[in-house]
């Protein structure tokens, strides 16, 4: 049998948090192994219950979202954090994604698009708006700084790479650029890996954005957008 997916959820609005527990409890294949309402919190139980995915609130009391996911992912580095905001602010949202999360959902988003975000962050996936991969990463691609080692990472990038970082920024999940590529999936997550301790950064969605505004990969276009238009 399939483990299911640990979800934590750290978020400081109770009828939310309340209503996620209640959501992601009724799903086969999802696990809720806890809802904390401080950054504090998620990091103390964080160790104990081993969360595969932590949903995040961005904007916490305390040590806030963007800190929590930091001090999180030093407990917990095989976890995948996913930011949920109510909030659009590219600058913040691109501070959660140098802190290391996968991605994000905003708040007033179906709850079915959060399930799919869940299961999507699990296997290791960006996480963005159903449809807005485009223009999510043109509005962070500007406002994720690039370090020296992430300039000579990129430089480091083997053309095979650089190939599968572009079918990332096209839209394409992992199974899907394999497919594409002609090798398998567990070849695909080995280049992921090369990619990741290469440019130092935690997540696909960072090196996307590090290889765009580095010119090494571009942004879809048209019919190329198609991340989250597939059933």
């Amino acid at each position: 049998m399939t483990e299911p997916i640990a979800v934590l959820i750290v978020d400081d609005h109770k009828m939310f948090a309340d209503a996620l527990v209640s959501l992601l409890e009724a799903e086969v294949g999802i696990e809720v192994v806890g809802a904390v309402a401080t950054g504090e919190e998620a990091v103390m139980l964080c160790g104990p219950t081993r969360p595969h995915v932590v949903l995040m609130d961005i904007d916490l009391p305390g040590m806030d979202g963007i800190e929590a996911t930091r001090e999180v992912l030093k407990v917990c580095p095989g976890a995948k954090v996913v930011g949920i905001s109510a909030l659009r602010d590219p600058d913040l949202l691109a501070r959660a994604v140098t802190a290391g999360a996968s991605g994000f959902v905003p708040k007033t988003r179906a709850a079915d698009e959060l399930v799919r975000a869940i299961r999507f962050a699990s296997a290791g996936e960006i996480v963005v708006p159903e449809g807005e991969l485009g223009p999510v990463l043109e509005r962070l691609v500007a406002t994720v700084k690039r370090t020296a080692d992430v300039r000579a990472g990129l430089a480091n990038l083997t053309p095979r790479e650089v190939q599968i970082l572009q079918s990332f920024a096209d839209g394409f999940a992992t199974d899907e650029v394999a497919d594409r590529l002609g090798i398998s999936p567990r070849t695909v997550r080995s280049h992921v890996e090369s990619i990741l301790t290469k440019l130092g950064v935690r997540s696909k969605l960072e090196a996307v954005l590090s290889g765009l505004r580095a010119g090494v990969i571009h942004l879809a276009t048209g019919d190329e957008a198609l991340f989250g238009q597939r059933s």
